[in-house]
């Protein structure tokens, strides 16, 4: 039986959140948010929670997802959006959070000195091009084909608004997540490797892969 995709929408901040935590760690345990904000796991995922219910519609806001539901239950998400409108929200969104909850301006730069990690391996794709991300699925729900179908949901609205390309970056080693992207057609594109970033995360760095649309 298919999925049921739908868009995510308000009251979906905390499977948005988890699936935003989720994808970030990928086979480690730590991801982006982890490092950046050095919280423990409800105070992390509350900081998430209130950047996907923001008024910044970064790649981390709600109204870029799509959820796959199964009997009912949310069970899966990702994000796709033009890659332009990830990169220049970045820093808004987590500023408009940190605000919202409290963190003074020093707090807010120990958050900016923590992430500078990211961009020791993080790679942009074109601004023009379609970006997916933020793949995740619910344990439960683990090899029943939801994140295929939600690819070639992301996939095909991304066709049909005019996009030409497609990128999705992962963790280097995250090889679950390589043979899933390259079966639905994404290929290798690029890959940044730095020894900081090793050795603070564990994986060599980021990998990069893309489609034609």
């Amino acid at each position: 039986m298919d999925p049921t995709i739908r868009r995510a929408t308000v009251g979906d901040e905390d499977f948005i959140a988890w699936t935003i935590l989720t994808a970030q760690r990928g086979h480690r345990p730590r991801g982006f948010f982890d490092f950046a904000l050095n919280l423990p796991e409800d105070q992390c995922r509350a900081f998430v929670r209130r950047v996907a219910g923001g008024r910044v519609l970064s790649q981390w806001h709600l109204s870029h997802f799509w959820i796959a539901e199964r009997d009912g239950e949310a069970a899966a998400a990702l994000c796709a959006l033009p890659v332009g409108e990830a990169r220049t929200t970045v820093r808004p969104a987590i500023e408009e959070a940190a605000r919202a909850t409290g963190l003074s301006e020093s707090d807010l730069a120990a958050m900016g000195q923590r992430s500078a990690y990211a961009r020791l391996c993080w790679s942009w794709a074109d601004d023009n091009d379609w970006m997916i991300e933020h793949v995740a699925t619910r344990p439960a729900h683990r090899g029943q084909g939801l994140v295929p179908a939600l690819l070639e949901h992301a996939i095909r609205t991304g066709r049909e608004s005019g996009f030409k390309h497609a990128s999705i970056g992962f963790y280097i080693g995250n090889d679950v997540a390589e043979r899933c992207y390259a079966k639905a057609g994404f290929c290798f594109a690029e890959e940044r490797r730095h020894p900081d970033f090793e050795a603070l995360t564990g994986a060599p760095g980021f990998r990069r892969f893309a489609r034609d649309l």
